[in-house]
């Protein structure tokens, strides 16, 4: 085909999935190029930056510990709909996966001995965490990556908000952006999750669902949507809506604990492992105790946490913003969204079922995560998909000849923060058939989704945000209304 010279890797993201894929074939001598989507006033515009508690990686020196154990513990926080070969397989490849992540610059916390500092988490049955500044390892993460792929001579990147794929045959051969058409023999969607589908969330602004509504559009299998993960402690600002900092889940590794406000345990006689439960189980108690004391949050105890604002200075820095001190004062949280179980499927290379088309990080859907993310497992997810994704790219053949055509998703909107509040109530934490049927025909009303020409960025993002609360509420819906035969169907 004519046009643009096409990179060996085309990436559309710059979190952790997209960039490692990105200097693992700059390494191996591809030509790439990273496009990823403008932050207003400078905020990072990756869900990896804010990522604090860590990533879950096997000691290899831990005789306690083993892939096994860490499938084990994936496997019990997932339920059933968990691929465990995948599971396994992606699991396995992590200690090597962090290695070249350290050997690419990132510095985590260690102890005396240089031996990496480890925590535990919900869902965890030992402590297997890795960190970065007590909880910065995203951060840390990104600033690692950023300044790795700046090095490498063929790889280049740049602000572009992608609005379509362009399709050749049946391989998506690029992308349509503001700016032009960007070409490329393998491309990776690696847009992070759709948090802004709901009114509070501990995502990015522009965690808007942009490659699930592009790859659904080009005939790509999106499946589980549904499963959204709540985080059960997102700081608790009354009237605040949007992006709300996230109270680590390692807070609690560390020893805090749930109450509500009578100040009764949350936890207590909910699951054998308390505080530490898996996210699912947590975000519910928070949610019954809110509805059962009539107090718009609950709180996290976190005094009895030696020097907390040490250990947790990105966590401190949130609550004192909120006039608080973490340790002295107990912390209003709130569940939130937070992770996108279900995406894009791939196989274990990152393929999706559309030719020329990848997927990896929060956007795929690996079989990993099943119904619910076993904690700091998506940021070694992230990194071995996005090494799988770089040695995949390097098997890519020509483009082919041909006009391509544009493959877009509807313009058809919602008014933003109305969409969101829908979606918050029909399909947030608690959800009935009846308020999933109720949501869906308030979905196809035009009075609610007006279709109308995309003009701004954010008209575009409206309208993915549209696609993707379409998709969801319908595979939900489906889900309620016949359990079993929806979970025969993901095997």
């Amino acid at each position: 085909m004519t046009g643009p010279t096409a990179a060996d890797l085309l990436v559309v993201g710059a979190g952790v999935a997209g960039l490692t894929a990105a200097i693992a074939a700059a390494d191996a001598g591809l030509t790439v190029t990273v496009l990823f989507k403008p932050s207003p006033g400078g905020a990072p515009s990756t869900s990896t930056a804010y990522a604090q508690g860590g990533i879950a990686v096997v000691d290899r020196a831990d005789p306690q510990d083993s892939i096994e154990r860490h499938v084990a513990d994936t496997v019990a926080a997932g339920g059933p709909l968990v691929d465990v070969d995948a599971a396994r397989s992606i699991l396995a490849d992590g200690p090597a996966a962090v290695d070249r992540l350290i050997a690419w610059g990132a510095q985590f916390d260690r102890r005396p001995d240089g031996t990496l500092k480890r925590t535990r988490e919900g869902g965890h049955s030992l402590s297997r965490i890795i960190h970065a500044g007590g909880d910065a390892t995203g951060a840390e993460v990104q600033r690692a990556l950023t300044a790795a792929a700046k090095t490498r001579a063929t790889l280049s990147a740049g602000p572009a908000q992608v609005y379509a794929l362009l399709v050749t045959g049946d391989r998506v051969v690029g992308v349509r952006t503001e700016t032009g058409d960007v070409l490329g023999r393998t491309v990776l969607l690696a847009t992070g999750g759709a948090g802004h589908l709901f009114s509070s969330t501990t995502n990015p602004l522009g965690a808007t669902g942009d490659g699930i509504a592009l790859a659904a559009a080009a005939g790509a299998d999106v499946r589980e949507l549904d499963y959204v993960q709540f985080h059960p402690t997102m700081l608790y600002t009354p009237g605040a809506r949007g992006r709300r900092p996230l109270i680590s889940e390692a807070v609690r590794g560390e020893g805090a604990h749930l109450v509500d406000a009578r100040g009764e345990a949350v936890m207590d006689g909910v699951h054998p492992m308390g505080d530490l439960a898996p996210r699912d189980v947590v975000a519910r108690a928070v949610t019954d105790a809110m509805e059962r004391t009539g107090a718009p949050c609950a709180y996290l105890d976190a005094t009895m946490i030696p020097d907390v604002a040490h250990r947790f200075p990105t966590v401190t820095e949130a609550v004192r913003a909120a006039g608080l001190d973490p340790q002295t004062d107990l912390i209003p949280v709130v569940p939130g969204a937070h992770y996108l179980c279900g995406g894009v499927v791939t196989d274990l290379h990152g393929a999706t079922t559309v030719p020329g088309l990848y997927a990896a990080g929060e956007v795929a859907q690996t079989g990993l995560h099943g119904a619910n993310r076993l904690a700091s497992n998506s940021l070694l997810e992230a990194l071995v998909m996005g090494l799988r994704v770089a040695s995949a790219a390097q098997a890519a053949t020509p483009l082919p000849d041909g006009a391509a055509r544009i493959v877009a998703p509807s313009t058809a909107r919602a008014e933003r923060s109305a969409l969101q509040d829908a979606m918050t109530r029909f399909c947030g934490v608690r959800r009935t058939v009846d308020g999933l049927t109720e949501l869906r025909g308030l979905l196809a009303d035009p009075g609610f989704v007006a279709d109308a020409p995309a003009v701004t960025p954010r008209d575009h993002e409206d309208a993915v945000l549209a696609a993707v609360a379409r998709m969801m509420t319908g595979q939900a819906l489906a889900r309620e209304e016949n359990p079993t035969e929806a979970l025969e169907a993901t095997r």
